[in-house]
């Protein structure tokens, strides 16, 4: 994208932007390619970390019989922005691609744990129950894969909905999706749009019995919480998260065009905005002493979860040793750490053992790699361990 126009063959366009090495450039600049909704801050930034500065390039670990070094796994797994924050302090901040400190870059599916935790607020103001079935707070989804299932089916991605998540399909359910929220070049030009969407797809199994995994619970998700709420879920993120949290920038999040924002991977902000979730989600849900989110939520979500769910679903074998809960990853082969994690490589690592918060922005060339995910799992365990 340089050139004032750039050459054809280097302009990033909405047919391309997912694609190597159009992503680079496209992961920082979502706003000029799909709509958003601006996520405001608030009136005043939280305070800064003090900083610690310590050189973890050089740390090592073992992956797949071999030595890595942190400098090798970030040039692996093409990563933008890598934040590491230890006992309220940064000891590591850097960026590379197109990314800078106060630009805010995608978090595709990390979203969804950024709204597990607004849930988790909107529970606890007792606007919402996650024992209550879907169709209650939306009686469009009767009929659907999603009427009656609960909440807590929809949290913890146990709903027995037919949907196939393969993200290099080029036709079908995931081609559908996208063009559904405006992602996709494609359709007639006149889009059912996200919410019609997703009371079109079908029930397949017993709800509660498998861990699936399927972006569109988290959207569903975003649905019931601004029918719970009355509120847009860029207002309620901002009021109820954004704000209290003493973000330092604005965020945004993608939207279709309809307004319905993309909750399950559409949100967008700065890497050290990501880590200063992480660092509320390891003080249990308070920033300077205030809580934000509810700290039975945060508990639960280091503590609940089924893991017979987990060990029948689709990411066991690639993820073993993990669970699920409230849009969270519970990780046990790495001291009980929990994490969100998103296609091309982003992710937020909370490791309360050593009180190290690690937050990642990247832009990998293909969206999905167990590869590089337990490559960089292996070296956020190692940096971890330094840090301890």
């Amino acid at each position: 994208m340089e050139g004032f126009p750039p050459p054809e063959n280097a302009q990033v366009t909405l047919a391309n932007w997912r694609n190597a090495p159009f992503n680079r450039w496209a992961f920082c600049h979502v706003s000029q390619i799909v709509p958003v909704a601006m996520v405001w801050r608030g009136d005043a930034s939280g305070t800064d970390w003090p900083v610690a500065a310590q050189d973890i390039s050089e740390i090592t670990f073992s992956h797949a019989g071999e030595t890595v070094s942190v400098a090798q796994m970030l040039q692996r797994t093409t990563t933008d922005g890598l934040v590491v924050l230890n006992r309220g302090r940064v000891v590591h901040e850097s960026y590379s691609g197109s990314l800078r400190a106060h630009v805010p870059h995608i978090l595709f599916s990390v979203t969804k744990s950024v709204v597990g935790l607004v849930a988790g607020i909107v529970v606890e103001r007792g606007q919402l129950d996650p024992e209550t079935a879907v169709s209650h707070y939306l009686p469009e989804t009767a009929g659907s894969g999603y009427g009656d299932a609960t909440v807590r089916h929809v949290l913890d991605m146990t709903v027995g909905v037919a949907f196939d998540e393969d993200y290099e399909a080029t036709q079908g359910d995931m081609v559908r999706y996208r063009e559904a929220t405006g992602w996709n070049v494609g359709g007639d030009g006149n889009s059912v749009g996200l919410r019609r969407y997703l009371c079109t797809l079908p029930p397949d199994g017993e709800h509660g019995r498998a861990f699936k995994y399927c972006s569109p619970n988290t959207d569903l998700l975003g649905w019931i919480l601004e029918r719970a709420t009355g509120k847009p879920v860029a207002e309620l993120l901002s009021e109820a998260l954004w704000a209290p949290l003493g973000a330092q920038n604005d965020a945004y999040i993608g939207v279709d065009d309809y307004g319905a924002a993309r909750t399950a991977g559409g949100l967008c902000v700065t890497t050290r905005d990501l880590a200063r979730i992480g660092q509320m989600v390891l003080e249990d849900g308070r920033v300077d002493g205030r809580q934000v989110v509810p700290s039975a939520w945060i508990k639960d979500i280091f503590e609940a979860g089924d893991r017979d769910a987990w060990d029948a679903g689709n990411f066991a074998d690639d993820m073993p040793d993990t669970w699920y809960r409230s849009k969270w990853y519970k990780h046990g082969a790495v001291a009980h750490a929990v994490s969100g994690l998103g296609i091309f490589g982003q992710s937020l690592f909370v490791h309360p053992a050593s009180q190290t918060v690690i937050a990642k922005h990247s832009s990998l060339p293909t969206p999905l790699d167990f590869e590089c995910e337990t490559l960089q799992m292996a070296c956020f365990d190692a940096i971890a361990a330094q840090l301890a």
